[in-house]
């Protein structure tokens, strides 16, 4: 089915709130969290369908983080004053907007829309060969080898009560420790307290957090670069943080399903997709690019590299039958970019068809969990959010 063709439907394009002239800030990214059933579980509508998501678009710039709604007409977006540049670490946002928590090289720290400091959590530098437990970010703002820091992630629950935050061990205030890498958090989002707390057991390059609709439930994705890619399935039951690790450190976790039973993840190499199942991480079905994805059909018949087609790193969950994927990263050399719906139920993974857009857009695709999904225009400026 890999020749089939799915026209996709622009739902509407939404514009980056901060100029991206002379990379004074980073391309646009939304987040997403889905929405409650109305017996009070996450996932679907009583008619099967994928209850609608809250979405926010985010913007980092180096001096703020502006945030807005996804509706058109709604308010203008809301501008978070940024304690360190971005390149020093990531940030997200809480559902409600009102909240930003930025996870830098030396702490999270939880700021209002005035700048006014919630909370903050310090900790272990990222930098590698740095054992300070810094206090402020201008102790090393000009110190070339922080330039180059590691980082963790942060981010909030569905129900936004939590703050789960991957951070560079150890906490401030259980004092140095030369021997803690990474460690694993789970905070109360009001009042910046650590409620509960794991040894990661990773040494991170990288992190993203994969929100779960059960706010006890989160899954970590880590990057160690060549090392592997491990990845953690946390659960919060009120008093203690007990953590899974899954998929023998070669998957990298993409998205979990609107019902929240299975998620979605892609080998180390980018040569598989695989759904598993949230219980123990077992593989429910895999699909490999090279036997269903053709070659370009831009690409030289002589170009034996052609022949080598591997997923994006950016795929999810449509609804719960339906994944979409892309090959971008492989085909932006030959031509067209790609992107695939992928059918799944329990015992296997189709392609079903080849995406095709009313103008060309460019890299990845990101589903938003309730029938649509969103690329980001070739320069940065603007998102444009589809639909089938």
């Amino acid at each position: 089915m890999a020749n089939a063709a799915a026209a996709a439907r622009l739902v509407t394009t939404l514009t980056a709130p901060l100029d991206r002239k002379q990379d004074a800030a980073d391309a646009p990214r939304l987040l997403w969290w889905p929405a409650p059933r109305p017996d009070g579980l996450p996932g679907q509508r009583p008619d099967g369908r994928p209850a609608p998501a809250r979405n926010l678009l985010l913007q980092r710039g180096d001096t703020e983080l502006a945030v807005a709604g996804t509706d058109t007409e709604s308010a203008p977006a809301i501008r978070f004053p940024a304690p360190w540049p971005r390149r020093f670490g990531t940030c997200t946002v809480a559902p409600s907007g009102d909240l930003a928590v930025f996870a830098g090289v030396h702490a999270l720290r939880a700021v209002d829309p005035t700048g006014a400091v919630r909370w903050e959590i310090r900790h272990g530098c990222w930098d590698g060969g740095c054992r300070t437990l810094h206090t402020t970010y201008e102790e090393y703002a000009t110190d070339r080898s922080h330039l180059y820091a590691d980082s963790g992630s942060a981010v909030f629950s569905a129900d936004g009560t939590l703050v789960w935050a991957h951070i560079r061990g150890p906490v401030a205030a259980a004092g140095p420790d030369p021997e803690a890498l990474d460690e694993w958090l789970v905070i109360d989002a009001a009042e910046g307290r650590v409620l509960g707390r794991a040894d990661a057991e990773t040494a991170a390059a990288g992190s993203d957090h994969v929100p779960h609709p059960d706010p006890a439930l989160m899954g970590l994705s880590v990057g160690e670069g060549q090392d592997g890619a491990p990845m953690l399935w946390g659960r919060w039951d009120g008093k203690k943080l007990s953590v899974e690790r899954f998929c023998d450190d070669e998957r990298v976790l993409m998205s979990v399903s609107p019902s929240g039973e299975r998620f979605l993840t892609v080998t180390h190499y980018e040569d598989t997709l695989g759904m598993h199942g949230v219980d123990d991480g077992s593989v429910l079905c895999e699909l490999d690019s090279e036997t269903t994805i053709p070659r370009h059909p831009e690409a030289d018949p002589d170009d034996r590299d052609a022949d080598e087609t591997l997923w994006d790193y950016e795929c999810g969950f449509l609804d719960e039958e339906t994944v979409i994927a892309g090959t971008s990263e492989s085909d932006e050399d030959y031509g067209e970019q790609r992107h695939w719906l992928v059918g799944t139920d329990a015992a296997r993974m189709r392609v079903a068809a080849r995406i095709t857009y009313p103008f060309p857009i460019s890299g990845g695709v990101t589903a938003l969990g309730d029938g649509t999904w969103y690329t980001v225009s070739e320069a940065g400026d603007a998102l444009h959010v589809w639909s089938r």
